[in-house]
């Protein structure tokens, strides 16, 4: 499969490989055991938390996307990251993103408050100032790009290059542009995290997570940990996101090309202090996008110039964009950072990591570009006039 491209892998993914009744779409395999051939003759399967045919189907497809040697099936992107924390000591030092995810901090303070490792916050697209924070010697760098929510992007194989030299694992978090956007092991990622909720599945319908491997060897241990702590994914969700992942290389190039559209009218709106996205060439993190990304995806962030009151406004009168937290699917949504995606993060975390109350998170969906414009502009039309009157 390495030679196809992206539209041919996600096509293809699990179809027409039945060896039993040529069963083209995959066979979903509900069943929580498997027998033994006889005493001390077991199966490839014998247990679904260990392992499951459809789950296994899964993980091979996403690995295939992402160039990675195999993925081990989690039951939400937390539980991909928590079995990637979990291969951490109590000494161990992990460096991640001051402006990462909300749950993703609220996990890294919980355990490491717990003393199961050490935690470093830092902003990793300053690369000039990475060769001094690598004197700590962290055991792993979590990389997150483009960022939640600030879409800031982070220079993957500069971090890489810094971390070899002092022999830690990188890991990325590939969420935001899935595999058909962006390869990080292409720029020399050990791990590759998503939550496959997103764009993998796109339907909002599962919550699922995927940990890929570079190596046999750290794949062996993913397996073994998940195995261990049960934070296997379900064989139904996987079946669903097999479903999903045949249309991703479609939807995430047909979202990603409305994203462009969206964000260079908000960039000129009146009502717009700010824009955040990668593909507009005032982005400080631009030209590095362009160059380790295949498009620059279907997420951005506004700041409103009326503030929180505008904000209320807005949200109040949107029509096409949902209310709601998650990302990624076929449906546009809009969430507040501040109070939903990064409410575990105190007040002071926030304003270190730039987010403010004026800003909003859109997850860009399938609808027609021009239509989700009109409804922005009319909302914020509305905004503008409520926030006045406030």
């Amino acid at each position: 499969m390495t030679e196809w491209q992206n539209a041919t892998k996600t096509a293809r993914a699990g179809v027409d490989k039945d060896p039993t009744h040529g069963s083209v779409t995959p066979p979903l395999y509900l069943s929580t055991n498997f027998s033994f051939e006889g005493f001390g003759k077991k199966r490839p399967y014998d247990y679904s938390r260990s392992g499951n045919p459809t789950r296994d189907e899964l993980g091979a497809a996403i690995a295939a996307l992402e160039g990675g040697y195999n993925a081990v099936i989690t039951s939400s992107g937390m539980a991909a990251l928590d079995l990637v924390f979990g291969q951490l000591l109590p000494d161990d030092l992990v460096i991640a993103p001051h402006d990462c995810y909300g749950g993703t901090y609220r996990l890294l303070n919980a355990r490491s408050t717990r003393g199961h490792f050490k935690v470093l916050y830092a902003d990793l697209t300053k690369t000039k100032d990475l060769p001094a924070l690598f004197a700590c010697k962290p055991k792993l760098v979590l990389i997150e790009t483009p960022s939640n929510p600030l879409l800031r992007i982070t220079d993957i194989e500069a971090v890489r290059k810094i971390a070899q030299r002092v022999g830690a694992l990188v890991a990325v978090d590939n969420t935001f542009l899935s595999p058909i956007l962006q390869k990080p092991f292409d720029l020399g990622a050990d791990i590759v995290i998503h939550s496959t909720t997103k764009y993998i599945n796109g339907h909002g319908d599962i919550i699922g997570g995927a940990v890929i491997s570079k190596t046999q060897e750290l794949h062996e241990k993913f397996v073994w940990w998940a195995n261990c702590t049960g934070t296997t994914g379900a064989p139904f969700d996987s079946f669903l996101t097999l479903r999903g992942i045949r249309t991703l290389d479609l939807r995430v190039r047909q979202q990603n090309n409305s994203a462009g559209e969206i964000a260079e009218f908000l960039a000129k709106h009146p009502s717009v202090d700010k824009v955040h996205y990668p593909g507009l060439v005032t982005h400080p993190g631009h030209e590095i996008a362009k160059a380790q990304q295949k498009g620059f995806g279907a997420m951005l962030s506004i700041e409103l110039k009326g503030g929180l009151d505008e904000v209320k406004s807005f949200t109040r009168n949107l029509e096409l964009f949902s209310f709601a937290e998650s990302l990624g699917g076929y449906e546009s949504l809009v969430a507040h950072p501040s109070t939903m995606t990064h409410a575990a993060m105190d007040s002071e975390a926030q304003i270190k990591a730039g987010i403010t109350q004026s800003m909003l998170r859109l997850s860009i969906g399938l609808e027609s570009p021009q239509d989700l414009i009109n409804d922005l502009d009319t909302a914020l039309k509305f905004g503008n006039a409520g926030a006045r009157a406030a």
